[in-house]
């Protein structure tokens, strides 16, 4: 069986949660408390797991892998079920793209990491750190709805099932709205991010549904 090296609300680990549940795959749970003051992450025993020190990470056959995007790729080379690329190869260029966009440019620059720095370093407060999180969510939000308003009318962003564009998505508008980011100038974003958590992989996938750890 699969094991992921989880945190119950790393956006991060959230989208390898729905790209298994989207292929129906098995896999156990391995928690690692990343929140600040726990810090599991940082202890040696995970440093011998993934030299990053970052969730998540996947265990098959003894074998160990980082980076949200990549074991996505891997899921989608290995694991028979639902396509989590389009076919075309240009739809498939723009939903990587999309993807992109939000694991590379928008989520690391609002990672546990980033905004403990702000505050240790820059000595950043509470409302300086949430207009930072707001203004890299603000950016990359605008640019993404303006390419989903380009996209042909369907269900979803690519079509009328899920690809690795929504599985990125959806975490991130999490994410803003755990930050309370008032979401209204993105209307496509919120009508896709509603559409897919209807579909029950992403039920499933959600930080609400998952074991949190104690503190």
């Amino acid at each position: 069986m699969l094991k992921l090296y989880d945190y119950w609300r790393s956006s991060a680990a959230y989208r390898v949660r729905i790209a298994l549940n989207l292929k129906g795959a098995r896999y156990e749970s391995v928690p690692v408390n990343i929140a600040p003051g726990h810090d599991e992450q940082l202890q040696d025993s995970y440093r011998l797991i993934n030299p990053q020190m970052r969730v998540p990470s996947i265990e098959v056959d003894g074998r160990i892998a980082g980076q949200s995007l990549a074991v996505i790729e891997w899921i989608e080379e290995t694991i028979p079920g639902l396509a989590l690329l389009p076919e075309d190869p240009w739809v498939r260029l723009q939903a990587r793209a999309f993807a992109d966009m939000i694991a590379c440019d928008i989520h690391p620059l609002n990672n546990l990491s980033v905004l403990a720095a702000l505050r240790k370093d820059f000595g950043a407060d509470d409302a300086a750190v949430k207009d930072w999180y707001h203004d890299w969510i603000r950016r990359g939000f605008l640019a993404l709805e303006s390419i989903a308003q380009d996209l042909p009318e369907t269900r979803l962003l690519f079509g009328d099932e899920p690809t690795i564009a929504e599985i990125c998505l959806v975490p991130q508008v999490a994410n803003a709205r755990r930050f309370d980011m008032d979401l209204t100038a993105y209307p496509r974003l919120v009508e896709v991010d509603a559409a897919c958590r209807e579909i029950a992989a992403f039920a499933r996938a959600a930080p609400e549904a998952q074991i949190r750890p104690s503190t």
